[in-house]
Order: structure tokens, then C-alpha cells, then sequence
């Protein structure tokens, strides 16, 4: 394995335990597969008394929708929220799906805190090299007073990304077999989903258009208060807070 792997893997553990140690909330971020709505073949098995017909073909054309499941995976408490999107994968819509994920649970189980961090990967809605990413993060950290750690995993690691074989592998495993014939259907598996660990599993609907033409201004890119951190600084930093001392 490559040096800069290591000390990359190296670091997320270190934060990974001080976080934890702390109390302090700590998510690991991704977006699934995306998937075509509608009588589609999904891989897997599932127990039928007949079988079911479905198309024989996956054409874009034929589908009712886009399904665009965005995942964060609180690594302390074992607990999943997802995030259905109906268009694509923007920062913008990345940002929301962890902004809804602090409201509807975040500020509940982490009331207390100041801090927040994230693993995630380095490319998609959250990519390390984008500002529409980061100032997106800037607004989370003024909104609810939270210095925000994001570490990013080295390009070609994203299979060691926490989420992809504590959540993401238990919801394929539940749908397999199963066409995805409409968002209630979607839904209902994802929150259905469990472990033997204890997994739980949460999932809203997000109806909104995300446009892929966002642009940032050298304004926005200003009020951006990132703090690089000492190792490997393009993919670990921290966004704190205007004018809030954490």
C-alpha cells in the first residue's frame, strides 16, 4: 500500500477515536448507486411463490424516475439516514442531505456539540477540489455554530469508506431481488433495513431539482474560514464558524 494511503488511513483512525472519545458527532458521507425507477430487474434473490415479469432491458426512457440515494452513516451510534434524490448528484443537494440529517437528527443526539467531522470521498458532490462544496459547508458551519473536520479518503480508497459495508451493503442486500417501482417502494426498504449489529436505518424524500450550473463567486470563496491541517492538507481540513469561537 502506498505511503500517502497509510498516512492517510492513519489520520481518519486517530480522528476517528478522538471524536468518538469526546462525544463529539462524527459521519461518514457517500451517495449509492443510482437507480432507475420503475419494473426493472434488480440483482439478487428474493422468495416468491411466482415469478415476476420485468423488463428486459434497463432503458432510461422507460423509467418513472431517477432514484439518487445519498447516505450518512453515524459511525458512534450505528445509525443510517438517507436521503432520496430524484435528479443528480450536486454539491448542493449533497449539502442539503447533511443539513437534513443535522435537523432531523444531529441537533437531537449531539445537542451539545461543537464539532462536527466528515469522511467522505474524494470525488462526486463532495469532492476535495470544490468550492461549491466548501462554501456550502461554511453556510452548515455559521447555521449551527459547528467546526466542521472533513477528511477525504485518497482516490481509488472510497471501499474503505465506512458507509459503503456498514449501510450501503445491508440496504442492497434488503431490496435484492426487488424491483423499484416507485420512491414509496425506495423507501420502504431502506427503513426497513437491519443488522445483527443493531443497524437502524433512516429515509426522506428530497422532491427538489438540483442544477448542475452553480457557480462561486471570488466573494464567496472569501467568507470561507478553511483551516488546512499539517497531513495531507488537500484532503484534511476544518471550516469553522464565522465569528464563533469552537
Amino acid at each position: 500500500m502506498p505511503r500517502i494511503e497509510i498516512d492517510s488511513f492513519a489520520c481518519l483512525a486517530r480522528r476517528r477515536n478522538d471524536f468518538q472519545r469526546k462525544k463529539f458527532p462524527i459521519i461518514s458521507i457517500d451517495c449509492k448507486k443510482k437507480e432507475l425507477l420503475g419494473n426493472f430487474k434488480n440483482s439478487g434473490r428474493t422468495w416468491r411463490t411466482e415469478a415476476r415479469d420485468v423488463f428486459d432491458h434497463d432503458f432510461p426512457s422507460w423509467a418513472d424516475g431517477r432514484v439518487v440515494p445519498f447516505g450518512v452513516y453515524d459511525i458512534a451510534r450505528n445509525r443510517g439516514y438517507v436521503v432520496v434524490g430524484i435528479s443528480r448528484e450536486t454539491s448542493t443537494f449533497v449539502i442539503s442531505a447533511i443539513r437534513s440529517w443535522r435537523m432531523s437528527v444531529g441537533r437531537y443526539e449531539y445537542s451539545g456539540a461543537t464539532r462536527l467531522a466528515i469522511e467522505c470521498d474524494c470525488g462526486g458532490g463532495n469532492g476535495s477540489r470544490l468550492w461549491v462544496w466548501k462554501v456550502g459547508l461554511q453556510r452548515l458551519a455559521d447555521e449551527f455554530g459547528l467546526a466542521i473536520t472533513v477528511g477525504h479518503f485518497p482516490p481509488g480508497a472510497s471501499k474503505w469508506n465506512l458507509i459503503e459495508h456498514r449501510m450501503f451493503s445491508l440496504i442492497s442486500a434488503n431490496w435484492a431481488g426487488e424491483p423499484l417501482t416507485s420512491y414509496e417502494v425506495v423507501l420502504k426498504y431502506i427503513r426497513a433495513t437491519r443488522s445483527t449489529t443493531g443497524f437502524r436505518c433512516r429515509a426522506t424524500l428530497d422532491k427538489k431539482e438540483y442544477s448542475k450550473k452553480v457557480f462561486v463567486t471570488d466573494e464567496q470563496k472569501a467568507t470561507v474560514q478553511l483551516i488546512a491541517h499539517r497531513v495531507l492538507p488537500k484532503w484534511n481540513y476544518t471550516i469553522r464558524p464565522q465569528n464563533v469561537r469552537v
